[in-house]
């Protein structure tokens, strides 16, 4: 099913469609302020595995990223220390993925790896989406091949073809980006970024 959203005055009966299907399990295709993503209710531990047999993450091995709402909900799930916290307000909502500390407030399959990735897009469908939710989403970028043309990646009616059958709900926000968020790392004292991103980061 595909169901457009826009950045503001959408219905809420439609967003509160979303939030239903996350809250009952399911899973959908969002966009962000980079590509778009796989999304879940990060607190379904079932939805999350969902997502990770259908990239074939394994998540001993490899990091998995959440969106909250407001820097008070990255506290909540997230061990942020003075400095950490001064970066993350400086740049957030943007493009950039913090990876952090998980606390136990997240399901057991984001403390295989102890540290989680942490977004705060800065695109309002995701925030109004967390906002009601009122819990984190776990998020993967859409599956792509490197013979899947580049309208796929940007285009979420060539989602809607080809993902469909797999999730609940395919969010039309718009033409989204191919380009993926920064990432940095702050569970070392001194933050490092491991992936350039769309926008510079800013040290302050």
């Amino acid at each position: 099913m595909i169901l457009k959203l826009y950045e503001k005055n959408n219905n809420p009966a439609d967003i509160q469609q979303v939030v239903d299907v996350l809250n009952d399990g399911g899973i959908i295709v969002m966009p962000t302020d980079t590509k778009y993503a796989l999304a879940c209710n990060a607190l379904k531990e079932r939805a999350v595995e969902r997502i990770c047999r259908m990239k074939d993450i394994d998540p001993k091995k490899n990091h998995l990223s959440v969106i909250c709402y407001d820097m008070s909900t990255i506290s909540e799930y997230a061990k942020v220390d003075n400095n950490s916290f001064k970066l993350l307000k400086r740049n957030l909502p943007g493009p950039f993925t913090f990876i952090l500390n998980a606390t136990s407030r997240l399901p057991r399959i984001f403390r295989n790896r102890k540290e989680v990735g942490f977004r705060m897009p800065d695109n309002l469908i995701v925030r109004e989406i967390c906002s009601v939710l009122d819990a984190p989403l776990m998020v993967s970028s859409v599956p792509f091949d490197e013979e899947d043309e580049v309208d796929y990646l940007v285009n979420p009616e060539l989602m809607d073809e080809r993902l469909g059958s797999q999730v609940d709900v395919v969010i039309d926000g718009g033409f989204g980006d191919t380009v993926g968020s920064a990432v940095i790392d702050c569970t070392t004292g001194e933050p490092e970024i491991i992936r350039e991103g769309p926008k510079p980061l800013d040290f302050g």
